[in-house]
């Protein structure tokens, strides 16, 4: 079988993986369509810091990952597929029939994330193992490379729900990175009426109009803030600096929603938080719910993800299309199709 898999850093294209085969309560599927996540980028070129600070993890907090980075680690979790055959004893459904499914597979007792493994097939493979009880036909004859957008959809809903914004509250979204476009997107859903978003990138601000955004800024032309006193601030860059900028910067009482993954030590000074009393969300990820909501979103043409993509790329690809993902003037959104 063909997929695609990290290697010593790098996307290297495999003809020879062994075929996935189904368990009790598992299906396997055919994938269509695997988007490729800003989170997959950086796991490829700063993997053992991830795994240094999973491992510093509690058990309470979950956990670590179990990822040996000497070892082919299989990836892509924004999927979707086509029904082939169910394992033993499992009813599902009939073949042929296009699926979603939150990225998780279920293996009797034990439950592992669809996101980095050096076992479990993710979406950067011809085939994969989903659990049956977790799938979500596909409705309104939506194309597959829209349906594989439902997961990073969920993640943006995920964050706006979170932040309890309503419709006459403003909203700064500072990064228009795929997840800050996700969240204008859940945004708009959701009626918010004053949208503004930020970017350094001329691309990124332009599609951002295009998905719901009401107002751009360039932030090298100066602070958001001096224009802008919104209600809610989401946080979608990650990088050091961001929370503490926010912090100094926002007016009294602002909701300010961590939605970017900052993977670096950052410094914060709580003065700041606690003299504009700002509360602070982290957020992570989308509960089943949200991911079904964000499906139906899209195939009901309430979220027009098109312009998300820029591009598509077969398997022997993918390592290319990571490195053309480190230019936002040229891709938001590179779905592989295998």
């Amino acid at each position: 079988m063909r997929a695609s898999v990290l290697r010593d850093g790098r996307m290297v294209y495999r003809d020879d993986v062994p075929d996935p085969v189904p368990g009790p309560g598992q299906v396997l599927v055919a994938v269509k369509s695997c988007g490729i996540c800003g989170s997959d980028l950086h796991f490829a070129a700063h993997g053992a810091e991830v795994m240094s600070l999973s491992g510093q993890m509690s058990s309470a907090a979950g956990g670590g990952m179990n990822v040996d980075l000497g070892h082919d680690v299989f990836m892509g979790h924004e999927f979707s597929a086509e029904v082939l055959e169910a394992g033993p004893d499992t009813e599902t459904h009939a073949a042929g029939t296009l699926v979603t499914s939150i990225p998780v597979l279920v293996s009797g007792t034990n439950i592992e994330p669809i996101v980095y493994s050096n076992t479990t097939l993710g979406g950067y493979a011809e085939r994969m193992l989903l659990s049956a009880p977790l799938l979500l036909p596909i409705p309104n004859g939506l194309s597959p490379q829209h349906a594989a957008l439902t997961e990073p959809m969920a993640v943006g809903l995920h964050a706006v729900n979170k932040s309890g914004i309503q419709p006459g509250e403003a909203a700064l979204v500072l990064g228009c990175g795929p997840i800050g476009i996700a969240v204008i997107a859940a945004l708009r859903l959701r009626g918010v009426e004053t949208i503004v978003a930020a970017d350094f990138s001329p691309k990124r601000r332009e599609l951002a109009a295009t998905m719901g955004a009401h107002q751009t800024i360039d932030p090298a032309q100066g602070s958001p803030f001096d224009s802008v006193h919104p209600a809610v601030v989401f946080e979608a860059v990650g990088v050091p600096g961001i929370i503490d900028d926010v912090l100094r910067r926002a007016r009294h009482g602002t909701r300010l929603v961590v939605v970017g993954v900052c993977m670096q030590a950052d410094t914060v000074h709580p003065f700041f938080a606690i003299a504009n009393e700002i509360n602070v969300q982290f957020v992570l990820a989308y509960d089943p719910n949200e991911f079904g909501d964000s499906l139906r979103a899209i195939a009901e043409g309430d979220i027009d993800v098109t312009p998300m993509i820029t591009g598509s790329v077969g398997l022997e690809d993918v390592g290319p299309a990571f490195d053309d993902l480190a230019d936002p003037e040229q891709h938001c959104k590179i779905v592989v199709t295998p």
